[in-house]
């Protein structure tokens, strides 16, 4: 009997027909009998004190149900949580309520809210809310920020500085004074806004007889949802139920509990009806979480042969305003133990400031401190090839952790599992015909045309996980996640499942798993989420871990359905257990594959118990709870080539290589797409995204008017290719894709481009690459100063 195989192929997402055809339940679609409108009302200041608010006018409106104000929330709602309480660095997490009390500290901070008939009433009844505000100085950038005499933040927060953590391994030390070449950098990290196409929203609905919380919710996590509405409003946890069924895309913006969040739970209980709020897009730019923002100086040792020896980092991290959900393990724990990468990089160390600033709060933006890490490591490997006169190329083949080496322990102290960095390389060179192009790129410098070819070799940490690391590293949660595999009387699947897919497609990856062990059609499968009721926990999508952790979890619950049926089987074919073969859904006596039991059969008798053996349940179901014993690591090789427009300093993607090494691949197909729409991000990062703010705290990129965001126009053909390496430590195999294209394409595209402007002298360029920035870089270098933005400098 020819069986379909279903891990490996490459199926249509199940969820896209509902998405695209407009029949998928996001927040905001949900309609509630008798429900109300919340608007908040928002700082227009960076930095100031609130001397009065007036709400009497806004009060009279016809059709305003309730105005509150931070003194209607004493005693109702505490200041709002910080999950990831980094150890061992004077941790200072800063008093921040769900509306402003006696200052405002940032361009969007909630002031006052109202709930309403509709949003219309609402709108014009946040107008009539007078608020008398004294401005004071602000001040966005981080550096300064921590100067003697800077705008203070908070009272309790010394210079702003929120934390100072600190990581060493090794004897960097020695390494820099034994080190025959000294290499210093400083890169930016720009701040970005994450975009997801659809903005936060909420609708709380309290059943005041039984004391119950119904919360929808556009979230990653909704299982956290629930824990913080219970920690934050006094409910019980049994007594709320979060539903978080289609949601827009998050790129970790809906990881955070917001102050939106909890305000609206509150409304609903004051008022007692429904409340929904649904924020704008400038609410979006403003008030919910940034990305990135970071200023990272660099200190490579190495020896003239190219290998590196010693790294030093000193991280300077823009927190915003206050510090958000998971903000302090960004720049700290998910950022500094990956930097050495696919590197034998043993002496190391890295400081990491955290500093407050009256900026929207930052937080993980898809990646999540592992792009960071990559693009500072990717750059100084080229930069020193730049000083050595190498082959790009040969300077990380120097440096590579061999194959052979794996399980490897690395300078950031992480144990790599496994690895081929040599493959996935060699593939990548292979398809851009590295030769080759050198030869076109020397042949268009002798015509005035500036080619320009980038590497980015590169190894994540994701598959977030295990729980044990997560407490040494001071969040506040675990890391494991849960499944349930239930097989109806049909023969039909249901699948509970803790993770909370936002755009991951797997409702359909997930489907394949069961699918494929069990032998039934992916089609009769059904995945649930999203449903705190219907599922016991689950820690949420974020960091590459839904299928490598919750994929893990479904796995393992499958096998034991499997083994269930197998006894069963045994029992009604009159056979032992161990003369019992399992293929795909058929399970028979070995040697007698006529003689079968399908899994529709087992999944009859199993839920009808007529003919059940001696002390097996009724029903076809179980669970599994998985957590893992270690991280996974995805690797590969991206390479951009590019061509500069050395009169209007526009650069122009030729080409876009991606060879990933994801492990096994239960889908190409969306394991294209996710790298697809990572890489895009990388580029949008590289070359256009750049969420500005003035000196008196305003967002001067506060609309998609402002802040450019790649178009179809903007991007390249993507070539991807694969190799396959499987995590040793799941039984799938799987390592998460959803961050890779993502964390390994910035530099990639950085390193193209200075590689063009080589014969200029220039070395770098500060992200965003806009045309104007490298018109001037190149400018300044025709003219003998130094290029645009900070020069590598050097020392022997």
């Amino acid at each position: 009997m020819s069986v379909t195989r279903m891990f490996g192929a490459s199926v249509k997402r199940r969820e896209d027909p509902r998405l695209i055809t407009g029949e998928g339940q996001y927040t905001d679609d949900f309609k509630l009998p008798g429900m109300l409108q919340m608007k908040v009302l928002r700082s227009p200041y960076a930095h100031a004190r609130i001397k009065s608010i007036d709400t009497s006018k806004a009060k009279a409106l016809p059709g305003v149900h309730g105005v509150f104000t931070a003194k209607d929330l004493e005693g109702m709602v505490p200041p709002m949580p910080c999950a990831w309480l980094i150890p061992e660095s004077d941790l200072k997490v800063p008093t921040y309520t769900a509306l402003a009390s006696d200052k405002v500290r940032f361009v969007g901070d909630a002031v006052a809210i109202v709930v309403a008939d509709d949003s219309y009433i609402a709108d014009d009844a946040l107008d009539l809310i007078a608020v008398d505000y004294e401005e004071l100085p602000a001040v966005t950038n981080q550096e300064a920020a921590l100067k003697p005499g800077a705008p203070q933040l908070y009272d309790d927060v010394p210079n702003n500085q929120v934390f100072h953590w600190k990581f060493r391994n090794g004897d960097p030390d020695g390494a820099f004074q034994n080190a025959e070449v000294h290499l210093t950098q400083r890169f930016i990290q720009q701040r970005l806004v994450p975009n997801a196409m659809e903005p936060r929203s909420a609708i709380a609905d309290w059943n005041q007889g039984a004391g119950e919380l119904t919360f929808y919710n556009t979230t990653q996590n909704p299982h956290i949802v629930r824990f913080l509405i219970s920690a934050t409003q006094g409910i019980p946890e049994n007594k709320i139920r979060v539903l978080a069924r289609d949601v827009g895309g998050g790129f970790g913006s809906k990881i955070p509990f917001y102050a939106g969040d909890a305000l609206t739970v509150f409304a609903s209980r004051k008022l007692k009806r429904p409340v929904r709020w649904t924020e704008d897009r400038r609410e979006n730019y403003v008030a919910t979480i940034h990305g990135r923002d970071q200023i990272i100086d660099v200190e490579m040792a190495a020896n003239r042969d190219g290998k590196v020896t010693g790294l030093k980092v000193t991280n300077y991290a823009n927190m915003g305003a206050h510090l958000s959900t998971a903000a302090p393990g960004v720049p700290t724990w998910l950022f500094a133990l990956i930097v050495p990468g696919c590197y034998t990089i043993n002496d190391y160390a890295c400081d990491v400031f955290g500093v407050a600033t009256n900026t929207t709060p930052t937080d993980a933006y898809r990646g999540a401190g592992r792009p960071e890490a990559a693009f500072l490591i990717e750059r100084m490997m080229d930069l020193l090839a730049d000083e050595l006169h190498m082959d790009p190329v040969d300077v990380r083949r120097k440096n590579f952790i061999p194959a052979s080496a794996f399980p490897y322990t690395t300078g950031g102290t992480l144990v790599y599992d496994s690895g081929d960095y040599d493959k996935t390389l060699d593939l990548a060179l292979q398809m851009v015909d590295y030769d080759g192009f050198r030869q076109q790129q020397a042949a268009a410098r002798q015509q005035g045309k500036y080619l320009g070819l980038g590497l980015s070799t590169y190894v994540e940490v994701c598959g977030l996980a295990p729980s044990k690391a997560a407490g040494a590293m001071g969040f506040q949660g675990g890391l494991w996640e849960p499944a349930t595999v239930r097989v109806l009387a049909t023969g039909k699947v249901i699948v509970l499942t803790g993770t909370s897919p936002h755009g991951q497609g797997e409702e359909t990856t997930f489907a394949q798993l069961v699918a494929e062990d069990l032998g039934v059609p992916v089609e009769d499968v059904d995945v649930v989420h999203g449903d705190t009721n219907a599922i016991p926990m689950g820690w949420g999508t974020y960091g590459s871990r839904s299928t490598a952790v919750g994929g893990t979890a479904i796995y393992k619950a499958t096998q034991k359905v499997i083994d269930k049926g197998k006894k069963l089987a045994a029992h009604l074919l009159e056979a032992s257990v161990d003369d019992i073969t399992h293929d795909h859904g058929r399970y028979y006596v070995a040697g007698s594959p006529q003689k079968v039991k399908t899994i529709q059969d087992i999944a009859l008798m199993a839920n009808l118990a007529w003919d059940l053996p001696e002390g097996m349940s009724p029903g076809l179901e179980e669970n599994h709870f998985h957590d893992p014993t270690n991280f996974t690591f995805p690797f590969g090789a991206h390479i951009c080539t590019v061509e500069v427009d050395a009169e209007t300093g526009e650069t122009k993607i030729l080409r876009y290589i991606a060879v990933d090494d994801v492990g096994r691949v239960i889908n190409p197909m969306i394991v294209d797409g996710q790298v697809h729409g990572g890489v895009l991000q990388g580029i949008g990062q590289a070359l256009y995204e750049y969420a500005l703010y003035d000196d008196r705290g305003n967002l001067v990129t506060g609309s998609m008017l402002d802040y450019t965001v790649p178009n179809a126009t903007q991007a390249p053909h993507i070539e991807t290719a694969r190799t396959e390496t499987p995590c040793p430590h799941n039984l799938t195999g799987v390592k998460g894709v959803g961050e890779t294209g993502t964390i390994a394409s910035s530099q990639a595209v950085v390193n193209a481009v200075c590689d063009a402007l080589s014969p200029l002298g220039i070395k770098n360029i500060d992200m965003p690459l806009t045309p104007e920035r490298v018109w001037r870089a190149i400018q300044a270098a025709r003219a003998g100063s130094s290029a645009g933005g900070s020069g590598a400098t050097s020392g022997s």
